[in-house]
């Protein structure tokens, strides 16, 4: 099992609270960008990566620098080793289409930050650190163990420390610009109760494996790999071991991908309806979702004791989250597209 560290990312591309969390990297804010592009311009280069270094997107008023884009690509090979699945050998063109699809990821990323910056949000320090702190923890360390391995992992605790900054106010804007798009009728809640029935007071402790399908993984290459989970773990290796080492979904593999108890409408549907038809102590297919691939494990469930008000709230926050997380990517759509970007790659 890899030793990597793993830094859960709090960016809301689910509004769960078992939810699968998506990846994201460190990119610099505007401001960082444009202070590093002034002191190229006016200082000796000291070093090859200096002279080389140049812009690869323009952003509104911000840059792209060819050394983050390195940086980026670099994470992305070292998450793919980490997790068992390393980039297999691409041709130039296939380097290319690979990190045009990274510089997007950063571009849309430089969008929510610069909305971020416009609409004066900001992270406190407390906050901060208690973010820090939760990260050293689900690591099994201390903050400064944390630190001591950052470092001999070619980081900093100042470095990631700024990475969870920008992925904290990314979160901000995200709450604040889509969840004033999202709209519940009562009729609504009352569909979604038929639909459920039974299920509405039924709740499922599960685990699963996410494998996602991304700018480094083909969607045949992430349902082989987790084929392959599955049959070590019908060859009795333990699921939590092998979640630990290959799920994408950094905030349940730590625990093993264990998403807790999981009432009807939490997860998405395709996710759901595979839940649901499992038996405890039974593991599915791969699953696809919007997020990749799923090896879901039951392993118990139990009746809720709710009375009718408070199964129509939990109805309308199901519905809520669901709705918020498929208007997200309709929103990140529709702010990339009124953005200038200027690609220079």
């Amino acid at each position: 099992m890899s030793h990597t560290i793993f830094i859960p990312r709090p960016l809301v591309r689910h509004w769960r609270t078992a939810a699968v969390l998506a990846l994201a990297g460190a990119l610099l804010l505007p401001a960082a960008a444009s202070a590093q592009q002034e002191s190229r311009q006016t200082t000796t280069p000291s070093t090859q990566r200096q002279q080389l270094d140049r812009v690869v997107a323009v952003v509104n008023d911000g840059a792209i620098m060819k050394s983050e884009l390195e940086d980026r690509m670099t994470q992305v090979a070292r998450q793919a080793e980490a997790q068992g699945s390393a980039l297999p050998p691409r041709g130039e063109l296939e380097q290319q289409v690979l990190e045009r699809m990274v510089l997007e990821r950063m571009v849309l990323e430089e969008i929510q930050l610069q909305m971020a910056r416009d609409a004066k949000l900001s992270v406190d320090d407390t906050r901060l650190n208690r973010q820090l702190r939760s990260i050293a923890e689900a690591n099994g360390l201390s903050l400064d163990a944390f630190a001591d391995r950052l470092e001999a992992d070619g980081t900093s605790l100042a470095e990631v420390r700024e990475q969870v900054r920008r992925e904290m106010l990314i979160q901000q804007v995200q709450q604040s610009q889509v969840g004033q798009r999202v709209s519940i009728s009562n009729r609504d809640v009352e569909r979604t109760l038929e639909q459920q029935g039974e299920r509405a007071n039924r709740e499922t402790r599960a685990r699963h494996i996410l494998i996602e399908v991304n700018a480094e993984r083909s969607e045949a290459q992430a349902r082989e790999l987790l084929q392959k989970a599955r049959r070590r773990i019908e060859q009795g290796e333990d699921f939590a071991a092998v979640a630990r080492e290959l799920s994408d979904d950094e905030g349940s593999a730590l625990n093993g991908g264990e998403l807790g108890w999981l009432r009807p409408g939490q997860t998405v549907p395709a996710f759901e309806d595979a839940m649901s038809d499992l038996s405890p102590g039974e593991m599915s297919e791969p699953v696809r979702s919007q997020f990749g691939f799923h090896l879901i494990e039951v392993e118990e469930r139990r009746r809720r004791n709710v009375n009718q008000q408070e199964q129509r709230e939990q109805a309308r926050q199901a519905i809520f989250q669901r709705r918020a997380n498929e208007e997200l990517s309709t929103w990140q759509r529709e702010i990339r597209s009124q953005a200038f970007v200027d690609i220079r790659l």
